[in-house]
């Protein structure tokens, strides 16, 4: 019998402070008209002390299992999408998986810039539809305003910080992850990067001095590229579920910049209307940009269960890709959980996990004298 994977459950999480245009002009030469007017952003939150990737990822993932209904336990796989990872290892998703209390689930990163939730949503439905797994958490996470250069403002009011995450959840009732497309070029690598941390630019005294640590972007051929890809992959995915744009109810597309998307629909002759746009209120998220910007969409009731919507980004790498999904909702179930009670349960089992890893160490210490 055929699997397909729904999702069923969504959350997402943003930084309390917030970083208004009028508050960059402090800080760097540029101004809120200047900003709007190139980018469709008026202000961005940012990460505070204690808020990281993780913390962001994780708080997402809660309200997401939550809305789905699921208990953690019950998780199979957690994927989290992320250009700025917790660490290069461990994976930021091992750190998420702990703290939710994810104890069966494996867990990796998945590194494809913008364009990632869109590649972990993908590869989530695809392992769901093999039959080897039944619950998928999938996370786009980011706090790129910790790799941004404040004194460049080609960059610095670009981005923000946040966190997106949906549930994908096997059944056996047509619908969910409809098709996807996912597609690389190289060859632009250089267009938009981070140059050093890697082992090609190990950190140096040298790298820091030339900020070989911030991101890197030629915005005008970035902008080039994005515009063309957006309408490509969303008339292939489109295409690819045997569908016509007639039949898309909703767009969200990666919230990078508001004349990209505009561009981009245009091309598409596609109602304007049917966009979800928030970069104006977060900025660039990265890979979180979409499914923060479906949350708002199903709290201001523009996505609804049945509808079918398309997902579209673009990234450095360079990446692009989209994914059409018949959106449904929560599985329902008969007795109600409370996910994010688990916190407390989270901490409690990652404590036994370490004395159980000390004990056994001691006796296999001994055995293997």
């Amino acid at each position: 019998m055929p699997r397909f994977a729904h999702v069923t459950g969504w959350g997402m999480a943003v930084p309390h402070k917030v970083l208004t245009n009028f508050d960059l002009a402090k800080i760097v030469e540029t101004n809120n008209e200047w900003i709007v007017d190139r980018t469709g952003i008026h202000e961005r939150r940012i990460a505070e002390d204690g808020e990281t990737t993780a913390s962001l990822a994780t708080d997402a993932a809660l309200k997401a299992l939550d809305m789905a209904n699921l208990d953690p336990s019950k998780v199979d796989l957690v994927i989290v999408s992320t250009s700025s990872p917790e660490h290069i290892f461990p994976a930021t998703a091992c750190l998420v998986q702990d703290r939710i209390g994810a104890r069966k689930a494996g867990a990796f990163d998945l590194s494809a810039a913008c364009t990632g939730f869109i590649y972990a949503l993908n590869l989530a439905a695809q392992v769901i539809r093999t039959g080897n797994v039944d619950n998928v958490l999938v996370i786009g996470a980011e706090t790129l305003s910790r790799l941004v250069n404040w004194k460049d403002r080609s960059t610095c009011i670009l981005f923000g910080d946040g966190a997106g995450a949906f549930v994908l959840q096997a059944t056996n009732v047509p619908g969910g992850v409809l098709s996807a497309v996912m597609r690389s070029d190289g060859s632009g690598g250089d267009l938009l990067s981070l140059p050093a941390g890697g082992s090609r630019f190990p950190t140096s005294a040298a790298t820091i001095a030339q900020g070989q640590h911030y991101i890197h972007m030629n915005g005008r051929e970035v902008f080039r590229f994005a515009t063309r890809v957006m309408a490509q992959a969303t008339q292939e995915a489109v295409i690819k579920a045997n569908l016509q744009m007639e039949d898309v109810h909703l767009i969200i597309p990666h919230q990078a910049n508001q004349r990209i998307i505009e561009a981009a629909v245009r091309q598409l002759d596609f109602p304007m209307e049917q966009v979800v746009v928030n970069i104006g209120s977060y900025g660039n998220t990265s890979t979180a940009s979409i499914p923060i910007a479906a949350c708002e969409a199903i709290q201001k009731g523009q996505l609804k269960s049945g509808d079918r919507v398309v997902f579209v980004g673009f990234g450095a790498g360079l990446t692009w890709g989209a994914a059409v999904v018949q959106w449904s909702g929560p599985i329902l179930a008969r007795r109600r959980r409370l996910p994010r009670s688990y916190r407390a349960w989270a901490r409690m089992l990652s404590f036994l996990n370490r004395v159980t890893r000390f004990i056994e160490g001691i006796i296999w210490g001994r055995w293997l004298r």
